[in-house]
């Protein structure tokens, strides 16, 4: 049986982590960009690449929150495509996981 109280404090300090990161990036993202064309043009690379990267971690903390709601209704440990139990071992190192293996196999 999943600890969800463990869990939970997980899913919490990652989501903390993720919105620090988030806000890093915005940061980031808010600096005027040099008049110089040769540096503007990097930083304009350097902006994509940080968009996907706030891409990424908008999903994680998504994905983060939807767990914790999960933990809140009592669902937390059960796939949401099969309604089977997710492992332990995957609710370890996923904590965010909400697909048991056979169906997240099945996704990629």
């Amino acid at each position: 049986m999943t600890d969800t109280a463990a869990a939970k404090a997980r899913l919490e300090a990652q989501l903390e982590e993720l919105e620090r990161r988030r806000d890093h990036i915005a940061r980031d993202l808010d600096e005027p960009l040099n008049p110089d064309s040769s540096e503007r043009a990097v930083e304009m690379e350097d902006d994509a690449a940080l968009e996907g990267q706030g891409a990424l971690v908008e999903g994680g903390i998504a994905s983060v929150k939807r767990a914790l709601a999960r933990i809140e209704e009592g669902e937390y440990g059960v796939c949401v495509r099969c309604g089977g139990e997710i492992a332990e071992k995957r609710l370890e190192a996923r904590p965010e996981a909400a697909l048991c293996i056979a169906c997240a196999s099945k996704e990629g």
